[in-house]
């Protein structure tokens, strides 16, 4: 089973529409996805708008958890809380945080923000993630993602040794873009193991770790997802 809690359809930068996304990772063995466009607070209540309705039909017809959600982008790190807050009030049932990666100019203080906010799920690439912004993320329950995206995945080594040492919960997700991104099992694994993971570790970040945050969105919203 694959569970992937970060992608993108054309209602931002993807190139699918939601429910050919949905369709081509049930093919590829998907458990869960999770659908994160990229969101600020002027489209936030659209984008989540269109997608749910998606999210819902393709979860009535299809053996698939088709998720809502959005990835919080390039917003000023003092108003991450601010459009958390209207994205789960709107209908996201994930919200990720587009981090401090390597390769993007993201605001400083984007990781601190989100690792502080009760209503985010997921720090994305968080590039050079901090002890105490992974301290944080532990405390907070906010999952750090190990991207399998081209460039986010540069901080995947770092982000592996400090969340690990922290005890913060790690994800892998595949950031897809396009059909190709999509994960497949063995290719998630390969992505931990290129990361630093063990062996011994794939069970936790694999599987473990997205059954611990469906069960939350479960509990936050019965019968929805």
């Amino acid at each position: 089973m694959v569970y992937d809690f970060h992608t993108h359809t054309f209602h931002s930068d993807g190139s699918l529409s939601p429910v050919e996304l949905i369709r081509r990772a049930a093919v590829r063995g998907y458990r869960a996805v999770a659908l994160t466009d990229h969101v600020g607070l002027g489209n936030c209540e659209e984008v989540l708008r269109q997608v749910i309705r998606d999210c819902d039909l393709c979860r009535r017809h299809w053996d698939i958890l088709a998720i809502p959600g959005v990835e919080i982008t390039h917003v000023p790190a003092g108003a991450i809380a601010e459009v958390a807050r209207t994205a789960r009030r709107a209908g996201a049932r994930i919200v990720v945080v587009h981090g401090e990666t390597l390769v993007e100019p993201v605001e400083p203080g984007t990781n601190l923000a989100a690792v502080q906010c009760r209503d985010v799920d997921v720090l994305a690439h968080p590039g050079l993630l901090t002890a105490d912004e992974a301290r944080l993320a532990a405390e907070n329950g906010v999952f750090v993602e190990v991207s399998a995206r081209k460039g986010h995945c540069l901080g995947n080594g770092r982000t592996v040794q400090v969340a690990r040492a922290a005890g913060a919960g790690l994800l892998v997700n595949s950031d897809a873009h396009d059909p190709g991104d999509l994960l497949t099992e063995a290719f998630a694994r390969q992505v931990a193991l290129g990361a630093g993971l063990g062996e011994d570790e794939l069970q936790a970040v694999l599987v473990e770790s997205p059954e611990l945050l469906l069960r939350r969105v479960r509990q936050a919203t019965p019968g929805v997802v």
